[in-house]
């Protein structure tokens, strides 16, 4: 019993101090447009020092405009560097674009336009005439050397 009234003394205690605690949250947008939010600010980074009161009754200047402004962005980067491929299995270029891939730790997709389904569907609304097809968000390569793939994609991943 002495031990269960300890806790709730502690417990009292936290919440009472708690009151008076305020957080500083600095918020930040990195090269790539996600906004990020956090304790300490970045070196060499632009940032917006938010004040936030923690248990207090007024607003944190935080809104939801804020947070779906955030999350829209996050989508937009995750969206725009998304990489789609449209192969089959014996195509030397489509070797060469996935193994590539592989290397540089590029997240992909893949679609077999001869033995799946949707690619073979996707490839039939796109026009395909040749594989790989390749694309970067909603921009479109049609076939693949390192070159122009690297400029490609960070041509799609700045827009």
């Amino acid at each position: 019993m002495q031990q269960f009234k300890q806790k709730i003394g502690l417990a009292l205690v936290v919440l009472v101090a708690g009151g008076f605690v305020q957080a500083e949250i600095y918020k930040w947008e990195d090269e790539s447009g996600k906004v990020h939010f956090g304790d300490s600010p970045p070196e060499a980074v632009k940032t917006e020092q938010l004040r936030v009161e923690v248990n207090s009754i007024s607003m944190p200047t935080v809104t939801p405009a804020d947070f779906f402004a955030a999350r829209e962005t996050r989508q937009q980067a995750h969206e725009s560097r998304q990489v789609v491929m449209y192969s089959t299995q014996r195509c030397g270029f489509c070797k060469k674009a996935r193994r590539y891939f592989r290397q540089q730790g590029i997240p992909f997709k893949e679609y077999d336009v001869e033995k799946s389904r949707k690619g073979k569907a996707d490839y039939k609304k796109m026009n395909g005439r040749g594989v790989p097809i390749i694309l970067v968000g909603s921009s479109r390569m049609n076939g693949f050397s390192v070159k122009r793939f690297q400029q490609f994609y960070d041509g799609a991943v700045r827009r």
